[in-house]
């Protein structure tokens, strides 16, 4: 039970800089301008080229995890980023800048799944979510160090040389991730978690050696052919993490700059915020959902309602407030809410057989940052102008984008394991000692 630690660790080290590198545009976006002479459509368009890449390895991501392993497939890939981050801080034009890019997302796309997969065989079923809000916490440090920090760094030491650093740690990591992680508890002569929970449990149940293979074709099919179980939250998922990406990975440090007026340290500032509320909210978020409701569909809903309510205050301000400690509060709560998304891997994992757990995990996973790759895309077309009424419609347009994923969300599904443990919950007044003490 110690040892799993150690392997959660390395792996969580790596996701660190998945996040980083995601939000890193909005840091940096203004040196690029002035380094390459580009207009927004080009950095909307380097931003975006992460989230192609990301969404294109995805279902290899599951299907490599599933049959290579995740140990291998994190190791390997981590290397490929490593490269990217390399190769970006020697480009010598905006195009090679975009070439790194893509091999950044590409390698850190093999990061999460691998990692969940990971979860799933070390911890017990009933803290998968707590564990995964965890992650997710880890990975908005990574996103804090590519606001404040990034921006101080790369003003003191220069862009380029602060992805030359981000390469070298990477590769350390990578070769971390090989010597300490592994794949079941199995593979370094310890039990399996299964043992565990059945012998706390009181039974006698032993590990058989892991779930039965299913055929690639038929895990693809159970997959996309599964109607209410994975749709919804498919749709949900494109327009929840694509708002969030247009924001705080994208457009939220040109807006402060080009409407407010501030300079890159106040707005890096504010930025951190996001980080700092999205922390607070996939940990909150994991415990309620495992301990306090037992249910995931129920904190998914209320955490899109109130995320979709930050955008409502995002869009009828522009412009028209200019504190950046309003920011600060808009910002956290945007974070806080936005980061429930941590429990609609917990929710769709309960649906599907263990077997494909990879699978499904990336196919989920295809649309976050299909969304991402989309609306970025689309808002850098719209903000031609970087006026007020242009930033004010892209902020619209993703209300109207909320509004739709809120909905699509009220109609997914849940598993009847998680109705059981929300009964044995309320039975056992979990939620009364929660909240009263």
């Amino acid at each position: 039970m110690s040892r799993r630690w150690a392997v959660f660790g390395i792996l969580a080290s790596a996701y660190f800089f998945v996040y980083f590198h995601r939000v890193s545009t909005a840091a940096v976006a203004t040196d690029l301008e002035a380094t390459f002479a580009v207009s927004a459509a080009s950095i909307a368009l380097l931003s975006s080229a992460y989230f192609y890449a990301y969404t294109v390895m995805q279902l290899p991501a599951g299907l490599l995890t599933d049959s290579w392993g995740p140990r291998k497939t994190v190791s390997a890939f981590t290397l490929l980023a490593a490269a990217g981050a390399i190769l970006t801080g020697i480009a010598s034009s905006f195009e090679l800048v975009v070439v790194g890019r893509v091999m950044i997302g590409l390698g850190v796309a093999m990061v999460y799944i691998p990692t969940m997969k990971i979860i799933s065989t070390w911890y017990r079923t009933n803290e998968f979510a707590t564990l995964s809000g965890i992650l997710l916490a880890v990975g908005n440090l990574g996103a804090l160090g590519a606001a404040g920090p990034l921006a101080f760094f790369s003003a003191a030491l220069g862009w380029q040389q602060v992805f030359l650093i981000l390469g070298a740690i990477t590769l350390a990591i990578a070769v971390g991730a090989w010597a300490i992680a592994r794949d079941r508890p199995q593979d370094v002569g310890l039990p399996a978690i299964s043992e565990i929970e059945a012998y706390e449990g009181g039974g006698s149940e032993l590990d058989d050696g892991g779930p039965e293979r299913i055929p690639m074709g038929a895990a693809l099919k159970m997959t996309f052919g599964s109607g209410r179980k994975f749709w919804p939250m498919a749709v949900w998922f494109f327009f929840m993490y694509g708002s969030v990406m247009v924001y705080q990975g994208l457009w939220a440090g040109p807006f402060y700059s080009d409407v407010l007026g501030w300079v890159k340290t106040t707005y890096g500032i504010v930025l951190t915020f996001i980080g700092i509320g999205m922390i607070f909210g996939c940990t909150t978020a994991g415990y309620i959902s495992d301990k306090v409701l037992g249910s995931r569909k129920k904190v998914l809903v209320a955490g899109s309602v109130a995320y979709t309510v930050i955008w409502a205050v995002i869009w009828s301000t522009a412009g028209s407030i200019s504190s950046p400690q309003a920011y600060m509060a808009i910002n956290f709560f945007f974070g806080f809410f936005g980061g429930f998304f941590v429990v609609s891997y917990a929710q769709i994992k309960e649906l599907f057989p263990m077997a494909i757990v990879g699978t499904v995990t990336a196919a989920l996973n295809i649309f976050p940052f299909a969304g991402g790759a989309v609306l970025q895309q689309v808002s850098g077309l719209i903000l031609t102008s970087r006026s007020p009424e242009a930033y004010q419609s892209v902020w619209l347009l993703m209300l109207v984008c909320m509004i739709v994923a809120t909905v699509a969300v009220s109609l997914s599904r849940e598993s009847e394991e998680a109705r059981e443990r929300a009964n044995q919950i309320r039975g056992g007044g979990s939620l009364r000692r929660w909240l009263f003490g």
